[in-house]
């Protein structure tokens, strides 16, 4: 399938992704797979800003609304799933947009994963009790101890991904990084990485009205909702674990409100740092830049068909 192009646009949070994907899907008569960790799953939606409805109704969209919450979901199984997706499009399209901000899961789908290891559930337990009681530090130095791998290249001041790191380390004795394929496998398609940033304070004006939005629209009647999930590995992300931190009274509606703004910026700082890092990847600015990006795909379109 060398006449076949996957279009991938990565950047952090709010900076225009989603916009960006259903442009370029309109334009090419084609589907996107969502690369975003949260939005596949059906119990959240305005936390984890899901593609509008409209959008959604327009557009064939793959990895969102997929499953629940309660269930295992991880960079190797989004691999597997993307790529069933993205033959599924092929067979009707030349070309798939894939648009999102988990860098792991990206990565997983270019390169490829080994099978990942069975969690013990008593392992997730004691990593999510220990946590709890000792914090963001404790996973630090957990991590430094016993995964210098993952601590030297992965996202070390987020949980999730420091939690799962840790659960494949104390359940295999391998790091999360060692299943990538060593080979970095070779997809029978090609793929065109682009990515969308903005200006630090144009980026944070962005993602504090975002979440002003979010509250405004009713994140706090939804999270309250999902009270009974609020231990499950899905609900351990920025817009919920502050507002149940509000319901647990240990801070004011204000606070967490602020909370999950800043929580959202340093979110969107690691995302920059791990993306950087993908010399392949060209970035745009999605407003001042736009006649530059759709150059820079229908060169790229020219090339390939050429070849």
């Amino acid at each position: 399938m060398d006449d076949k192009l996957c279009i991938i646009i990565g950047g952090p949070t709010a900076v225009g992704k989603t916009l960006w994907a259903v442009r370029l899907a309109e334009n090419f008569g084609t589907e996107i797979i969502s690369a975003d960790s949260r939005q596949c799953f059906r119990e959240l939606n305005i936390g984890v800003a899901k593609p509008e409805p409209e959008y959604l109704a327009r557009i064939p969209h793959y990895f969102i609304n997929s499953h629940s919450v309660s269930d295992e979901v991880n960079a190797s199984i989004f691999e597997e799933y993307a790529l069933a997706a993205v033959h599924q499009i092929f067979e009707k399209k030349n070309v798939a947009i894939m648009a999102g901000g988990t860098g792991l899961y990206i990565k997983a789908f270019e390169e490829g994963m080994d099978p990942m290891p069975e969690i013990n559930p008593e392992i997730r337990t004691e990593i999510r009790e220990n946590y709890e009681l000792k914090g963001l530090e404790w996973l630090q130095k957990t991590l430094q101890k016993e995964d210098p791998v993952f601590s030297a290249e992965g996202e070390m001041k987020n949980p999730q991904r420091m939690m799962r790191a840790l659960e494949v380390k104390w359940s295999s004795g391998k790091s999360l990084f060692e299943y990538f394929s060593d080979k970095n496998q070779k997809r029978n398609f090609r793929i065109l990485k682009v990515g969308f940033d903005l200006p630090r304070e144009i980026l944070y004006e962005q993602i504090n009205f975002r979440v002003d939005e979010m509250m405004r629209k009713g994140l706090l009647d939804e999270v309250k909702s999902l009270s009974a999930f609020r231990n499950l590995n899905a609900l351990q992300t920025v817009g919920y674990k502050e507002l149940f931190e509000y319901f647990d009274s240990s801070m004011s509606l204000d606070d967490a409100v602020e909370n999950i703004k800043k929580n959202t910026r340093n979110y969107a700082k690691r995302q920059l740092t791990w993306f950087k890092r993908n010399k392949n990847l060209r970035w745009f600015h999605p407003k001042t830049d736009e006649n530059t990006f759709i150059q820079f795909i229908q060169d790229n379109m020219r090339m390939h068909t050429k070849k």
